[in-house]
């Protein structure tokens, strides 16, 4: 540790859950963060940093506009391309798509989810290491919006492979740095934090509303082109705005945390070049391909997975008290790769279901199937408040994550449960309503796992790993990822049943078991709920 961090207090960095996070202190925040139903990562700015006086945005650092803006501008790309991305890939070419099997398209959805979260720990490593999160953030922007450029502009697969390439890398760098960027406005007694990530956090589902329905209209007018075109405008207005205010956020936003030694950017260059020249020769002796992707990214998220973790229990570094925490936080680990399996069908099975099982006739008028995936953001921004009105009045009764856990991972195999009384009745003829139903089911599911999952992550960390713990926790979201396009090829709408039953009820046998298991875990958390 540095003189200057022995003199200041040190930083905790806010990293967001997939959809971002709000946040508050851990210094006598923790249990407000766990009570407004929010994610955080605490991790303050130096208490020099005074920006009390600053309340240009809704009572806030005005700089937090340009955070806000750049966030909600991503999303609305990233959840506007994903809504029309996997009808773009088996749609056949009269219908103005490329023709993928229908299988194969749901393993290259899943297989690029898994690898956003995957690129997390890159975009972390890359701020920790060598350029500070806010420059981190500002060229993944840029990264991108030329990723969906790509997928505007060039043709056919190979606009398509440019494009998932591009914007998985550009989104793992902005999702990895942009909650840190926000942490550093306030200090850590600052009463704010919690208001401004919050805001922050309306930012996101606000732009993964939005998304969907520009594009998703566009696609069903005009054509699919159109749609990735509105994406690439979308992160473009975020990009100009954040270009003109980026000088108005603080030093400490550049600062790199744990500079790479000169000496050694030769090894890391190398170490880098080394791993593209392995990538494409995997591609062009077809080690890699589209019909196994999925399968290859679970692969090597779950061995990245086991090394970061093999790393953090036989540190010398960790005491006996962060070691038997890391065994607690293993639990965690697998009901949440359990749940995101799940969930993140929202964007293959769910996708196909609405293509082909969902009545979307709204008094003659046919509603685009992207518009799906903005109910989940409405459901979410209603029910935030909701939750956290709950844990605030429940106090030191509210569950514990483990406990949230397994709640949320049976509520989240009932949802798919829900599917069955609609099962075999043929083309379009599950009633919209229904569907918002089981949605609905869905994002009550995600706000008992979501929101606690980075902050009692954060708590169990061991100090000197704090970075490798939200990678960990990352890497759960992308292995479920990854899981869930691999299981969508086995999804057949003439044969829903099956599917649907062995899949419910494998999570919630998942959820009883972590429910059955509480205390034990909790002794292994020692003191941490």
């Amino acid at each position: 540790m540095s003189r200057r961090e022995d003199r200041e207090e040190p930083y905790e960095v806010p990293v967001g859950p997939p959809d971002g996070a709000t946040a508050a202190g851990r210094t006598g925040g923790d249990d407000a963060a766990d009570a407004s139903g929010t994610d955080a990562v605490h991790i303050s700015a130096p208490e020099h940093l005074d920006a009390r006086h600053d309340r240009g945005f809704f009572g806030q650092p005005r700089a937090l506009a340009h955070i806000f803006g750049v966030e909600m501008w991503e999303r609305f790309s990233f959840y506007g391309m994903q809504g029309i991305l996997l009808i773009y890939m088996y749609y056949s070419a009269a219908e103005g798509g490329l023709g993928i099997d229908q299988g194969i398209a749901t393993g290259i959805v899943g297989a690029y989810g898994g690898s956003v979260y995957l690129a997390t720990i890159l975009g972390a490593w890359l701020a920790d290491r060598l350029f500070g999160s806010e420059r981190v953030l500002f060229y993944s922007a840029i990264v991108i919006m030329a990723g969906h450029i790509a997928l505007a502009v060039l043709p056919n697969v190979l606009g398509l492979g440019i494009g998932l390439v591009l914007i998985a890398l550009g989104s793992g760098g902005l999702k990895a740095n942009a909650t840190a960027v926000v942490g550093t406005l306030y200090t850590a007694k600052d009463p704010r934090r919690d208001a401004g990530f919050s805001l922050f956090y309306l930012g996101i589902n606000l732009g993964a509303l939005l998304g969907p329905l520009i594009t998703g209209l566009l696609q069903s007018s005009i054509g699919f082109h159109w749609g990735f075109g509105a994406a690439a405008v979308g992160m473009a207005a975020g990009l100009v705005q954040y270009s003109f205010g980026r000088r108005e956020l603080p030093p400490q936003s550049r600062e790199v945390a744990n500079p790479l030694p000169r000496k050694r950017y030769g090894v890391v260059a190398g170490i880098g070049a080394a791993g593209l020249v392995l990538v494409v020769l995997a591609v062009m002796l077809g080690v890699v391909r589209a019909d196994n992707l999925a399968g290859v990214v679970i692969v090597v998220t779950l061995v990245a997975a086991v090394a970061y973790f093999f790393v953090i229990i036989s540190s010398r570094f960790i005491t006996p008290v962060d070691r038997s925490r890391m065994w607690g936080f293993l639990p965690l680990f697998v009901v949440n790769v359990g749940f995101w399996s799940l969930y993140q069908q929202q964007f293959t099975v769910l996708t196909v279901y609405s293509d082909q099982r969902l009545d979307r006739d709204i008094f003659g008028w046919t509603m685009p199937v992207s518009w799906i995936n903005s109910i989940n953001p409405v459901f979410v921004i209603v029910l935030s408040g909701v939750f956290a009105a709950v844990w605030t009045r429940l106090g030191n009764r509210a569950p514990s994550a483990p406990t949230k856990f397994g709640i949320g991972t049976v509520v989240m195999g009932g949802a798919f449960l829900l599917f069955l009384p609609f099962a075999g009745g043929g083309a379009n003829s599950t009633p919209l309503i229904a569907l918002v139903g089981i949605l609905l089911v869905f994002t009550v599911a995600e706000l008992f796992i979501s929101p606690p999952g980075l902050s009692v992550t954060t708590k169990l960390a061991p100090e000197r790993f704090h970075t490798q713990m939200v990678s960990l926790y990352f890497l759960s979201v992308a292995l479920g990822t990854a899981i869930a396009g691999w299981l969508a090829q086995f999804y057949d709408p003439d044969d829903e049943v099956p599917y649907f039953t062995v899949l419910g009820f494998i999570a919630i046998g998942i959820g009883i078991a972590l429910l059955l298991a509480v205390k034990p875990v909790l002794a292994l958390m020692k003191g941490v709920r």
